[in-house]
């Protein structure tokens, strides 16, 4: 990847809304030049898309928790992202080494909503449960280390 298409990168992950005159002056090309390698990135995949970066406090969902999840049975196929996939309240869903098989990135409005969530994960999936209640976010969502 070209050092100029990684600046876009950067530019974009730090703030998805520069227009395209802002992103051309950051990266020092024309309109149009930026306008063409913005839409290559996204028809490659390497954008995959752009989203609004929330308070999720302000709209009632100020109970954030990490959920690993391993299957009580191991020969048991390995559904669960699709078997979870219906659950909202899961915002991101981590394949990860180690002893568990998934992280779950979930947001809820209270610690009862969080013991209910845990008992329909549980029951969706035959899974023992680990969780991990977040105190306080010091900071999330930053920009990618797309320069690098």
């Amino acid at each position: 990847m070209e050092a100029i298409d990684r600046a876009i990168l950067t530019a974009l992950s730090e703030d998805g809304r520069l227009s395209y005159t802002d992103l051309a002056e950051r990266v020092g090309l024309s309109v149009s030049a930026v306008h063409q390698r913005v839409r290559r990135l996204e028809q490659r995949g390497v954008i995959k898309g752009y989203a609004a970066r929330i308070d999720y406090e302000a709209i009632g969902l100020p109970l954030t928790a990490f959920i690993a999840i391993r299957p009580i049975d191991p020969a048991a196929p390995d559904d669960a992202p699709e078997r979870l996939s219906g659950l909202p309240e899961i915002e991101s869903c981590y394949s990860v080494a180690g002893e568990d098989f998934y992280l779950l990135l979930v947001r809820v409005k209270s610690p009862g909503d969080l013991e209910r969530l845990l008992q329909e994960i549980r029951t969706a999936v035959n899974v023992a449960t680990r969780t991990t209640v977040v105190l306080s976010t010091p900071y999330e969502g930053r920009a990618a280390p797309v320069g690098r």
